[in-house]
């Protein structure tokens, strides 16, 4: 069959890899892809916002199969008109996609499936929302309500801090995505992300996986789209699993079904782990990134296949076939990110680095530009190994970053500390 990713990341790269091992796929073109993903498959430099244009390519393209990697065309209704050209699809409607694109949306949803997340409160107004900050007192979480590329959410260990983010967010750091806030309780435990296909009536958990948001090492430093990820996570246990699935995900799904505008796709829900019991942080319509590098490995050609099960409404009959291993990706990043970076550095000594079912570079704001790889954004590679034990697959996934000569780039060196 033919299919078209969209997405021009590291999210795309490792689908666009798993995707190309499965015999089913004949032709794969990616929109618009980055140099990386150029390697194994065709690109194409499309407006992957506008629906129209991405029906007309697929039609031009003979497409049989759409999947949507991130969530702007999600929330901008890519997803309905690719639908509603006839085009198999795999990713949420616009409507469903709200589950991400508004944190408001999602708090209205979880109260009315009593699912358990954070208290909150919503603003409009700057200095309501500081009364209401400076009344609880920090630690506390400010959101801006819509998509801010994963930067929209301040963790606030002090009033300052948090009366700062009101500031920044009403004063249109985050556009559009800040014109309304959510104030949450700052929930205490583990973090964790937790992975299921969904085609709007049955659920599939696919895997679990931890990221690492800060910039520096020992999490410290402003958050960043994600600075590295392993799966499995040991925290979400199979217990907290179940727990998840029945108080949070399946109600969810049911009161998403039950509103008109049930969800097909991946659903990511982000979950805070305390004393064996999981609340949502967030839910994301999308693979996480970096977290769909360390899944993607360990799933390889089954994810079509899955995605496939859950376009078409054949879920029920689907499972995953995981491998006891463990994968661990670490994001080589432009200097100065998540602040000012410089574009442009050339990445050295790539293609001397294996890529196999077990090692792999998946690459994230790269282009190519007379023969060489130059970093074209912040988050730059992920690079990415598997290893029968998650030590095994830190220290495989380091030796290539060693082996990388950029001088103008920088990662952590701690991922996967929390389970090590």
């Amino acid at each position: 069959m033919n299919i078209l990713i969209l997405g021009s990341g590291g999210r795309e790269h490792a689908l666009a890899w798993a995707v190309k091992q499965n015999p089913k796929t004949d032709r794969l073109i990616v929109a618009p892809g980055n140099a990386g993903i150029a390697m194994l498959a065709e690109v194409a430099d499309i407006d992957i916002l506008d629906g129209a244009t991405v029906v007309t390519f697929c039609a031009e393209n003979a497409i049989d199969f759409v999947i949507i990697g991130p969530e702007a065309p999600l929330a901008a209704g890519v997803a309905d008109a690719t639908r509603a050209a006839g085009l198999l699809t795999f990713g949420p409607s616009a409507a469903a996609a709200r589950l991400e694109a508004s944190k408001a949306f999602t708090k209205d949803i979880c109260d009315a499936c009593n699912a358990p997340t954070a208290a909150y409160a919503r603003f409009t107004e700057a200095a309501q929302a500081k009364d209401y900050i400076r009344a609880q007192g920090a630690p506390i979480v400010v959101k801006a309500d819509g998509l801010a590329a994963g930067k929209g959410v301040i963790v606030a260990m002090t009033e300052a801090e948090a009366l700062a983010a009101i500031d920044d967010m009403f004063g249109g750091e985050f556009g559009a995505a800040g014109a309304e806030v959510v104030i949450e309780e700052f929930m205490t435990g583990e973090e964790a992300s937790f992975f299921i296909l969904t085609d709007g009536t049955n659920a599939l958990p696919i895997g679990t996986a931890q990221d690492h948001k800060r910039v520096g090492d020992g999490d410290t430093g402003p958050n960043t789209g994600g600075m590295g990820a392993y799966s499995p996570a040991p925290v979400l246990t199979d217990a907290v699993q179940r727990q998840a699935m029945a108080e949070i995900v399946l109600p969810t799904i049911a009161e998403m079904a039950r509103r008109g505008t049930p969800y097909q796709g991946v659903l990511y829900a982000g979950l805070m782990i305390e004393n064996g019991h999981a609340r949502l942080v967030e839910y994301n319509a999308r693979f996480g990134d970096p977290e769909a590098q360390v899944l993607m490995l360990r799933l390889g050609a089954q994810a079509l296949d899955l995605m496939l099960a859950c376009a078409e409404g054949r879920l029920a009959d689907a499972q995953v076939n995981w491998a006891d291993d463990h994968a661990l990706t670490v994001v080589m990043a432009a200097n100065g990110y998540p602040g000012t970076y410089s574009k442009g550095s050339q990445i050295r000594r790539l293609e001397e680095l294996p890529e196999d079912s077990r090692h792999m570079v998946f690459h994230a704001g790269t282009a190519s530009r007379d023969g060489s790889i130059i970093a074209s954004g912040g988050r730059v590679l992920n690079v990415t190994a598997r290893g029968a034990t998650l030590r095994e697959a830190r220290d495989a996934a380091y030796g290539m970053v060693d082996a990388i000569d950029w001088p103008g780039g920088f990662c952590r060196r701690d991922i996967g500390w929390r389970a090590l």
